[in-house]
């Protein structure tokens, strides 16, 4: 890769067209589930041999609830797997691991997994990975908001003291996590669907049609060539 390339710090990354790469193939939803699970790997390790930081994928939303309940357990118990298969690659790969999103909604072994995974990264130096689990942009503010209050009330905040936006993102899931320089989408779609709305105020967006389980080191490498030819700006400087 052309060492003159501005490496983005932190990318994000929504993880779409599972279902619909299943269904190309003529297979069931679910196996785009599993299919897509294995590529995180993939995608992990070239991103950190590219340079990149952080990379932080959005995994399962809070209206991801909604989908059909045989959908909904399948992937839960995709995650329960995929919480241990994390551990080894975390190990492997010298890779810490984190997971944003409300825990409290999840079943109680989920959160003692995410946890132990938590745990065991945490002095990990390689990449920092992200993983948004039961996460919502708007849920996550309105959480930082109540612990605010909280924090108010019971004297850590002063009543009369300024709430300013450095302030706000210290309650943030996201409170030590440089924000995001770049978002891919995959599958063709281009929205943020509730996606970090905080944290990608300047954030570069890139859409590619390809689906999850299909994209690519080399569709990361295209994403980051496209993230070269923007004009970074802040405040319209």
């Amino acid at each position: 890769m052309d060492e003159s390339l501005k490496i983005p710090q932190h990318v994000a990354i929504i993880l779409d067209g599972n279902g619909r790469w299943a269904k190309s193939k003529g297979l069931p939803r679910n196996m785009g589930h599993v299919q897509g699970a294995k590529n995180v790997e993939v995608i992990c390790e070239a991103a950190y041999n590219m340079g990149i930081k952080y990379v932080t994928m959005y995994a399962f939303s809070t209206e991801n609830w909604n989908r059909p309940d045989d959908e909904v357990a399948a992937l839960m118990k995709l995650l329960r797997s995929y919480m241990k298969t994390c551990r080894n690659l975390s190990q492997k790969n010298n890779m810490r691991v984190r997971v944003i999103g409300d825990k409290t909604g999840l079943d109680k072994d989920l959160q003692e997994a995410i946890a132990d995974l938590e745990d065991f990264s945490k002095d990990m130096t390689g990449l920092n990975f992200q993983v948004a689990l039961n996460y919502g942009s708007r849920d996550e503010m309105v959480r930082a908001v109540n612990r605010l209050a909280e924090d108010v009330r019971s004297g850590v905040i002063g009543p009369d003291e300024k709430i300013t936006d450095r302030m706000f993102e210290r309650y943030l899931d996201t409170a030590d996590i440089p924000d995001p320089d770049l978002l891919i989408r995959t599958s063709g779609e281009q929205r943020l669907s509730n996606y970090l709305l905080w944290q990608m105020a300047y954030t570069e967006f890139y859409f590619t049609n390809v689906f999850w389980p299909d994209f690519s080191p080399d569709d990361l490498k295209d994403a980051v060539y496209a993230y070269n030819k923007r004009d970074r700006r802040y405040g319209g400087v």
